[in-house]
Parts: C-alpha cells; sequence; structure tokens
C-alpha cells in the first residue's frame, strides 16, 4: 500500500488530534487541527486510508510543511 504523507499548512500549536493511529479516514476528514494565531486550521487527509502513525501529540509547536501524519492508502 502506498504511503502519503499529511504536512501543516501553518506554524502554530496542535490543540486537536481528531483521529488515532489505526482509524480509517476518508479524503477532507481532519486529522490534526493547528491553533495558528487564535484560529484552528485542519490539517486534512488528502485521501481516504488508515491512519499508520501520527507523528505530534497536543501541546506540540509545528513549523509550516512539518509531517504530522502518515496514511497508508
Amino acid at each position: 500500500m502506498p504511503e502519503i504523507e499529511i504536512v501543516t499548512e501553518v506554524a502554530g500549536r496542535v490543540c486537536t488530534l481528531a483521529v488515532q493511529a489505526g482509524a480509517h479516514v476518508r479524503e477532507g476528514d481532519d486529522v490534526v487541527i493547528i491553533e495558528a494565531m487564535k484560529l484552528e486550521i485542519p490539517a486534512a487527509s488528502p485521501a481516504a486510508g488508515i491512519i499508520k502513525s501520527i507523528l505530534v501529540k497536543v501541546d506540540d509547536i509545528v513549523s509550516e510543511g512539518q509531517l504530522v501524519a502518515v496514511i497508508e492508502a
């Protein structure tokens, strides 16, 4: 199965993990929510699959373009 990486669009703080490793997701499902400048910005799944790993935890500070999760499509 191919692996798909989910990266952040903005720098900020991880405020929510919307799913856990092993969860089934559809295209567009929120995986991680980043708080940036008092806005909550989702890092969404670009494809349907199974979450292989979540690489961040709540309250982690992330950079723009940082890898936060991997999906098996």
